[in-house]
């Protein structure tokens, strides 16, 4: 039984090595280019100045826009968010995506009024 375990053993090793195949580390490769500095260099600089030509809007130049809403209402509106302590809460940093009960209370001010 011993030899029987001590020979399964050895067989799964053989198999082990047989199966693993390490990578070869061949350096590192030289550069076989036809094209001398002198001639990529005018190349490189006419495609950094030409910027994404796959993007969307990169040959429609600067867009117009038109603001509909009130300056008033736009800043009452920052105000409000800025003054709302749950504002900054974000579902996803809470266990399955809820923001606990005790976020949602409202919160209790401790200030007080100057007395004139």
């Amino acid at each position: 039984m011993n030899a029987s375990k001590i020979l399964a053993a050895a067989a799964l090793s053989l198999l082990a090595a047989a199966g693993a195949h390490a990578e070869t580390y061949d350096g590192v490769h030289t550069v076989n280019s036809s094209v001398s500095r002198a001639e990529v260099a005018p190349q490189a600089v006419a495609a950094a100045r030409a910027g994404n030509v796959y993007g969307d809007g990169a040959s429609a130049g600067a867009q117009p826009f038109t603001s509909t809403a009130d300056r008033a209402t736009v800043q009452a509106e920052a105000v409000a968010k800025a003054h709302d302590p749950l504002a900054s809460l974000d579902r996803r940093a809470f266990y399955r995506d809820e923001v606990p009960q005790a976020y949602k209370k409202p919160s209790v001010s401790f200030t007080r009024q100057a007395g004139l």
